[in-house]
C-alpha cells in the first residue's frame, strides 16, 4: 500500500516475503511551526501503520548542537524533534563517510546534519545495516546510501569462466595443474582431490593472471587513443605502428574476454 502528500511519502507491505514493514520518505518544511505540526501527523499515522518503520530523509533539524557549523541556534525545533523521535521508538543509523549531509552551495561556511535515516529495532535484529553519505555534487544535500553490510550468504560457488579459453596461456595452465601433484589412491578418490587442487589452482590464476578485464581493457583503449593522437601530429616510426598493431589486437581479445563475461553473466 501506498500513500503521499508534499512532505511524506508512505509505503507498506512486505520485504522478503516474510518482513512486514513501513518505509517513509520525508521532506520537512523550514520553518518550526509547520514541522511541529509535521511531527504531530506522523504520530498519527503510526497509530494506523503497526509495522515496523523505517522513516529517512530531509528533516530541516538538528538533533544536538553539534551537528551543525556557522547556522543559526534552534533550541525549540531541536527539542520537539527529539521528541516526536522518541515517541516513534526508532533508532538513528550513524552515518559514515562524512559528518554533514547539507551545505550552502553558494558560499559553503554553513554545514549541518538534517539527512538522516531511522529504524525500528525489528529492522536491526533482521539486517546489519551501514549508513553512508554520498558526495554532494551539485545539490546543497548528499545522497544519503542505506545498505546491508556483510551478510552471510555462505560460501561463494566455483563457476568456470568461459572468457578463460580465450586465454593464450589458460590450456596449458590446466594441463599442469592436473598432472601435477602426484596422488595416490583408488580412482574415485584421485579424480576428486585433483579436481579440487584445479578448482584452487584456478581461483588463482583467475586473480593472479586474468585479472581484472575491463581494467586491461581500459588501457589498451587508452594507448591506441594516444597513437592515435600521436599519429595526428607526425608520422609513426616503425616501433610505434608495429605496438599500435599490437594494441590493436589486444584491444579486440580483451574486448571479446568482455563480451563473453557479460554474456554468461546475464544468463
Amino acid at each position: 500500500d501506498c500513500s503521499s502528500s508534499r512532505l511524506v511519502i508512505i509505503l507498506s507491505g512486505t520485504r522478503f516475503n516474510h518482513i512486514h514493514c513501513v518505509i517513509l520518505n520525508i521532506y520537512a518544511p523550514n520553518d518550526v511551526g509547520s514541522r511541529g505540526n509535521l511531527w504531530k501527523s506522523l504520530l498519527k499515522l503510526k497509530e494506523e501503520f503497526l509495522n515496523p518503520w523505517c522513516l529517512g530523509g530531509n528533516f530541516n533539524e538538528f538533533r544536538q548542537i553539534g551537528e551543525r557549523k556557522g547556522c543559526s541556534k534552534r533550541d525549540r525545533g531541536m527539542k520537539e524533534f527529539n521528541v516526536f523521535i522518541d515517541k516513534c521508538e526508532v533508532s538513528e543509523l550513524p552515518l559514515l563517510g562524512r559528518r554533514f549531509t547539507w551545505c550552502n552551495s553558494s558560499l559553503g561556511e554553513k554545514w549541518s546534519r538534517i539527512d538522516r535515516i531511522f529504524v525500528d529495532p525489528k529492522w536491526i535484529e533482521v539486517f546489519n545495516f551501514k549508513l553512508w553519505g554520498l558526495p554532494r555534487l551539485v545539490s546543497d544535500n548528499c545522497p544519503l546510501l542505506l545498505m546491508e553490510d556483510e551478510r552471510d550468504w555462505g560460501p561463494k560457488p566455483f563457476r568456470v569462466l568461459n572468457a578463460w579459453f580465450l586465454h593464450k596461456d589458460f590450456r596449458k595452465f590446466c594441463e599442469l595443474s592436473w598432472k601435477e601433484p602426484s596422488v595416490v589412491g583408488w580412482a574415485g578418490f584421485i579424480l576428486f582431490q585433483k579436481l579440487k587442487r584445479l578448482k584452487g589452482s584456478l581461483r588463482s590464476w583467475n586473480v593472479e593472471v586474468f585479472g581484472n578485464v575491463q581494467n586491461k581493457l581500459k588501457a589498451a583503449e587508452d594507448e591506441l587513443h594516444n597513437f592515435d593522437i600521436l599519429a595526428e601530429d607526425r608520422e609513426l616510426d616503425g616501433a610505434e605502428k608495429a605496438r599500435r598493431s599490437e594494441a590493436r589486437i589486444e584491444l579486440w581479445r580483451l574486448s571479446s574476454i568482455v563480451e563473453w563475461l557479460c554474456l554468461q553473466k546475464s544468463r
